[in-house]
């Protein structure tokens, strides 16, 4: 077996992950993605499965890999938007992703963002760092309503913690989980979009890019129905939010930040338009990037290719 390695949380955390991983025997490649079509479409023919991150696996590199010795992908998180499913589906190549392991982790990357952008931490830091004493004036987030966008397993544990340090949740999602809202009943579950646009302080996305959600941030939803001059946290997909409109909605103090832990092109391009901006908070998508959640992510993505082989 030829398999090749892309995702690069899993190459560089050490952990249990790696040790089942060496210890299948596989001849194992590794590359630092994501990896564009370009780059896969070259190589993807000579392996038999692969491990990966938010690679571009398009109908192209699918087609190639299948005339080549590609049987099996593993996702290495969550996320299939950038596999093309239909064509693996036409193909018989069968995907696997891990779903269920990064909420905590993810979720603590959400609070971790607001606690910043509120207390201002990252000024304050870079003040100091510089030798200076200026000092901001934060706010709380006790009280405040945070607006949930897919209520999902991160979601869910988003809802739970906020609701811990005394914030009031709405959530929105398009299938109601009604097990989990009979147990947590302080959730006020909304049937539109409209309602969380109109009660939120915070706004946090946690969907699926689709055709359906690209660019749901839009200059309409900015300007004509956000009513609270929310702080907007995305940790889901950049596609998800109108970059342009967003600036705008910042300039006309519609929007009051924008944290995110993802962006449409990534790694950030040079001409990034966000990149820099006052009130803008940009981590290179590590939200899941912790020990714990590596390994359990590594674990069950090797242990999927395992049962797929088998």
């Amino acid at each position: 077996m030829k398999v090749l390695l892309t995702s690069t949380s899993f190459q560089d955390t050490p952990g249990k992950h790696q040790e089942l991983l060496k210890a299948q025997g596989y001849q194992l490649d590794t590359l630092r993605g994501p990896i564009l079509e370009d780059e896969l479409l070259p190589i993807i023919g000579n392996y038999d499965a692969v491990i990966c991150g938010d690679d571009e696996y398009t109908e192209k590199v699918l087609q190639r890999g299948f005339k080549g010795k590609l049987r099996y992908i593993s996702k290495y998180g969550v996320g299939l938007d950038r596999i093309d499913l239909d064509a693996a589906k036409k193909l018989g190549i069968p995907v696997t992703n891990c779903p269920g392991v990064n909420q905590v982790s993810v979720s603590e990357h959400v609070l971790a963002l607001l606690f910043t952008f509120e207390k201002n931490v990252h000024l304050q830091y870079n003040s100091t760092k510089e030798g200076t004493w200026k000092r901001w004036v934060g706010n709380e987030i006790q009280g405040k309503t945070i607006g949930i966008v897919g209520l999902g397993a991160v979601g869910k544990e988003l809802a739970k913690k906020s609701m811990a340090l005394g914030m009031r949740v709405f959530a929105f999602d398009i299938f109601k989980d009604k097990d989990f809202l009979t147990t947590h009943q302080d959730i006020n579950f909304v049937s539109s979009l409209d309602e969380i646009y109109e009660h939120s302080d915070v706004i946090s996305l946690h969907l699926p890019h689709t055709a359906q959600s690209q660019h749901m941030i839009s200059e309409e939803v900015i300007f004509e129905k956000f009513k609270r001059n929310p702080i907007l946290i995305n940790t889901s997909r950049g596609m998800l939010v109108d970059s342009n409109a967003l600036i705008k909605g910042l300039k006309k103090s519609r929007v009051r930040g924008y944290l995110t832990d993802v962006l449409a092109h990534e790694p950030m391009l040079a001409d990034e338009v966000l990149k820099g901006l006052e009130n803008i908070i940009i981590t290179p998508h590590v939200g899941s990037r912790t020990f714990q959640s590596v390994e359990r992510q590594g674990t069950m993505a090797v242990k999927n290719l395992i049962e797929l082989l088998s």
